[in-house]
């Protein structure tokens, strides 16, 4: 199979809405840490240190998740170069290992985000002993 210089530059409108994504999820949970920062300084619990390890993993996957991503983007953007070049071998393979990142990446945030719904879960169920 042989690609043109289009078949790679359909990826770069995914590449760029995921990576938004990843970043807007960045920013939601480094505000979450902020606040759970505050509240455990005054008012520490125990449920919070449960909510700490998930925070530190999401936070790392999320990091992994965007270096991925960017490195699949770079990839999809040498591809698009060594076809234009005419190196087309090459550029095939760069499309290929772009599209392995890009699986790692949403591999990765899916892990995270089952961890999300994992520290939900502890906030409900905290909630559920404190009204019974």
């Amino acid at each position: 199979m042989q690609i043109d210089i289009s078949t790679p530059a359909l990826l770069f409108p995914a590449i760029s809405l995921l990576m938004l994504a990843y970043t807007n999820r960045f920013l939601g949970l480094a505000s979450v840490i902020r606040q759970l920062h505050k509240t455990h300084s005054e008012s520490p619990k125990p449920v919070y240190l449960r909510e700490i390890a998930s925070l530190r993993k999401r936070i790392r996957l999320i990091r992994d998740m965007q270096s991925w991503g960017v490195l699949g983007l770079i990839l999809c953007t040498t591809c698009m170069f060594l076809l234009f070049r005419s190196f087309h071998r090459l550029g095939e393979a760069a499309f290929g290992a772009s599209m392995v990142c890009m699986l790692v990446s949403l591999i990765l945030s899916f892990v995270e985000i089952r961890i999300s719904v994992r520290a939900l879960d502890f906030h409900l169920l905290d909630l559920e002993r404190e009204t019974t």
